[in-house]
């Protein structure tokens, strides 16, 4: 093992310790009160942008339950490397900014007639504000950006009004978050033929190894089949990743991972022959009815655990606690058989209208992202019941 594989699960899991976090937001709000400065929020709006559309309609809200100010930037579209499959992105963008309003029962009309507030200085340039979000470590439109951390969309507000609440910016009788996360099934529910759920996953996704066991128990306690779709990750297929949109991945993961209560942080970023290794031995674990548990094990061991899947002994340790034997494991490791059938879960994952990790399909819903389990639960549930903030 090399000093770099060594070292960095140390480094990543000091540097989303949540007692780091709580130390660097008590040093801002320090500074916010020696300054006589307001809450300042900015907001980063992105005209032709279906989340920025929902998120412009509900920012009175926002303003109207908290002491704050909120500080409008009016932003380009994101660079290609951070949208590979751009046409996509707008298709998709549009169908789930149109879930989202429905879920939340807002109007999806008055969304997309909705303008952003006018920015705080009218001469203001997009590029300047391009530069700003480029600086503070982000790369889309629909962002809130409050004392060094970023929110996305009407997804993230929930985070940005617990952290107001808490430094007491709330106004009188203001209680709860605007848009509450989708809660998880917690007892078994009987379902008449169950639509099985295709996952859509990669074993370099933090976001796919932080939903894979609720994913898998939203299936066992529903009766609802998991099919493994797993992928090659992005990088791995030469699409480029930005390195602010990699640390805001990063950091956001991990602030969604103490939401639901799920180890997450000391990290062996797996790309590469870690993941092509871990891949190999999916058919293995399929096959034998231990795929759920070799993909919990796989997530658990190398993004919470700080595992090295490139070295045979993490590899092989992470293989046997999901009950793989090892000489099994290094004739699987042999056979490039797994290529094919990642390849086709890719086309199959892109005819969907989808390109990233984590994506599900269950009967006609067809969502990406772990913050879309909730829709996915509905689909198995057969529920057309909704939030109503």
């Amino acid at each position: 093992m090399s000093l770099k594989t060594w070292l960095t699960p140390h480094v990543m899991q000091f540097l989303l310790d949540p007692a780091r976090e709580l130390k660097r937001r008590a040093a801002v709000e320090r500074k916010r009160q020696r300054s006589g400065e307001p809450h300042t929020v900015h907001y980063f709006h992105q005209a032709d942008d279906p989340y920025s559309q929902l998120l412009a309609q509900v920012l009175p809200q926002l303003q109207a339950r908290y002491a704050i100010r909120i500080v409008v930037h009016h932003v380009s579209p994101p660079a290609d490397s951070a949208a590979p499959d751009r046409p996509r992105l707008q298709a998709y963008s549009l169908r789930d900014a149109q879930l989202l309003a429905a879920h939340y029962v807002l109007d999806w009309h008055a969304a997309t007639q909705a303008a952003a507030p006018a920015a705080t200085d009218p001469n203001e340039r997009r590029a300047q504000a391009d530069a700003l979000r480029t600086r503070w470590g982000h790369y889309l439109g629909a962002t809130l950006y409050y004392g060094g951390e970023w929110y996305w969309g009407i997804d993230r507000l929930h985070h940005l009004e617990a952290r107001l609440q808490a430094l007491g910016a709330a106004l009188p009788g203001v209680q709860g978050p605007l848009f509450p996360p989708g809660a998880d099934l917690t007892a078994p529910v009987p379902v008449a033929n169950p639509p099985a759920i295709d996952f859509f996953f990669s074993l370099r996704s933090p976001y796919s190894a932080i939903v894979c066991e609720r994913v898998f128990r939203l299936g066992a306690l529903t009766g609802a089949k998991v099919n493994l779709r797993f992928v090659l990750p992005m990088v791995m297929r030469g699409l480029p990743v930005p390195r602010e949109k990699r640390l805001y991945i990063v950091r956001d993961t991990a602030r969604e991972a103490r939401l639901r209560g799920i180890p997450f942080g000391r990290m062996n970023d797996p790309v590469g022959r870690p993941t092509e290794r871990g891949l190999a031995l999916m058919p293995l674990a399929i096959a034998q009815g231990k795929g759920e548990a070799y993909v919990a094990s796989f997530m658990r061991g190398v993004w919470a655990e700080g595992l090295d899947a490139g070295t045979d002994d993490a590899l092989f340790s992470i293989a046997g606690r999901a009950g793989l034997m090892r000489a099994e494991c290094q004739n699987a490791l042999q056979d490039p058989a797994w290529r094919t059938q990642a390849e086709a879960n890719r086309a199959e994952m892109m005819d969907l209208g989808l390109w990233g990790v984590p994506s599900f399909r269950a009967g006609a819903t067809s969502v990406w992202g772990q913050d879309r389990l909730w829709a996915v639960q509905e689909a198995v549930l057969g529920s057309t019941s909704v939030h109503r903030a």
